[in-house]
């Protein structure tokens, strides 16, 4: 699995919700992992197809053999009828920082899913 790639403020986000038991301890396990390998850019040095805060991401998930769109925003701008998700939620902290092409199974919740990033793109 590729390292992920984050800005400072997302870093931060994701080590908050870990530290705030927002999250499994499964998903716990995996994002401390990550944070520890994780590559801190400024937002300008952010390449174009990482999963990050106001991107449109397109997903295969591949356990349900659906296609979901996500587009990744402030909590408070939250507006799940529009597709407008919190940067905190469970998708969100799956694959923040991946990019176009990464393919991971992830703890959720609900059971364990594969999900693979079809497409990002900045709003």
């Amino acid at each position: 699995m590729s390292n992920i790639i984050v800005t400072t403020g997302i870093y931060d986000l994701i080590k908050d919700q870990v530290r705030r038991k927002r999250v499994t301890q499964a998903e716990e396990d995996l994002l401390n992992e990550e944070l520890r390998q994780a590559k801190q850019v400024l937002r300008r040095e952010l390449p174009s197809d990482i999963v990050t805060v106001n991107r449109k991401v397109v997903l295969n998930n591949h356990t349900t053999g659906k296609e979901e769109t996500y587009i990744f925003v402030d909590s408070d701008k939250e507006k799940k009828k529009k597709g407008k998700y919190s940067i905190t939620c469970n998708m969100a902290m799956a694959t923040l920082g991946r990019k176009v092409g990464d393919v991971l199974d992830w703890p959720f919740k609900g059971g364990n899913k594969k999900i693979e990033i079809l497409s990002v793109e900045a709003m």
